[in-house]
């Protein structure tokens, strides 16, 4: 007779649970971002202060807005919103126009995030995907500028020397830092590239946390080493300067726009490493890491395919075809 105590669970799939939820993910890493966070504010004080303000309330705002017209429950405590906020806001220097970041911000949570199927269906980075929307809106930000130039607050004086970014230098070849200053702190560029430690330590809390894994950084990272040397460039100094290390702990490693395999993602984070460099030899000196993870997004459906995991009791067509013919298959065919 059956134990009258026990009780039966019937619940949809998933059966294999994890206590990890997508509000305790973004905390960690907003905390994984707040090293660099920091050290922006040190260097730039108010204008950085000022312009992840502004993301981070367009970011919240945009949400809202969005899942209120496509008439959707708020999802804004799952802090998603609020990580491509800040995201955004490091993605560019201190001298940046507000309503350019909050109209980046705009593009990245409304249109590629929420338009899109909202958080778990996005193909593209929504961070990178309004980063470029406006750099490719460039033209129409110059008349805005002309009209909303007297709406910029004044937060005191910014040293222009300390604005010309470190791939800006390497281009001209004049200038340029040296590596240690570039590893540990350096005034340059947007407001991720004041610290090449400061990333490092984020991309290794995360790791702690295992919501990444090694292969994608990693083998970002070699690429980007091997082919600057191959092109007769500084490697550490690639690698040190620009977004290449805040693309590959926190852009690259995206969960929804990234391979499932181990063996896509190497394969992914590679190609990014390799187009950062082209990008950065053959065209201009900066941009290269957004556009090339952009990219290498569109391609995640099919390296997921190429690279899949065979299914339980899975066997090649040949192999089926002889144990249908009651042929025996040797383990090494």
């Amino acid at each position: 007779m059956a134990d009258k105590n026990l009780t039966l669970a019937i619940s949809s799939s998933p059966h294999l649970r994890s206590p990890d939820t997508v509000s305790n993910a973004m905390r960690d890493v907003l905390l994984a971002l707040l090293p660099i966070t920091l050290v922006s504010i040190y260097f730039f004080k108010l204008h950085a202060v000022f312009l992840i303000l502004v993301c981070l309330a367009a970011a919240a705002l945009t949400e809202l807005l969005f899942r209120k017209v496509m008439n959707k429950p708020s999802s804004l405590d799952d802090g998603s919103a609020l990580v491509t906020g800040l995201l955004v806001a490091l993605c560019f220097g201190p001298s940046t126009a507000w309503w350019t970041a909050a109209l980046c911000t705009f593009i990245g949570v409304g249109i590629a995030k929420e338009l899109m199927g909202g958080l778990g269906w996005n193909r593209f980075n929504p961070a990178l995907f309004g980063r470029v929307s406006v750099i490719l809106l460039v033209p129409i930000f110059s008349y805005l500028s002309s009209i909303f130039v007297s709406m910029r607050p004044y937060l005191g004086e910014i040293d222009m020397v300390t604005q010309a970014t470190p791939l800006a230098l390497l281009k001209q070849g004049v200038g340029m830092p040296g590596l240690f200053d570039l590893f540990l702190a350096f005034p340059g560029g947007a407001l991720a590239e004041t610290s090449a430690l400061a990333l490092i330590l984020g991309g290794i809390y995360l790791f702690y946390k295992e919501h990444i894994t090694w292969e994608i950084p990693v083998s970002m990272i070699v690429a980007v080493f091997v082919v600057a040397l191959i092109f007769g460039q500084n490697p550490l100094y690639h690698v040190l300067a620009g977004g290449v290390l805040l693309g590959a702990f926190f852009m690259a490693t995206d969960w929804v726009t990234s391979p499932i395999t181990s063996k896509g993602k190497l394969i992914f984070g590679a190609a990014i490493g390799i187009l950062v460099i082209v990008f950065r030899v053959g065209l201009g000196p900066t941009e290269g890491t957004a556009f090339s993870i952009l990219i290498m997004n569109a391609f995640v459906p099919y390296i997921d395919r190429v690279t899949k995991r065979p299914k339980f009791g899975e066997v090649a067509a040949s192999q089926s075809a002889s144990v249908s013919a009651g042929r025996p298959v040797s383990k090494t065919s």
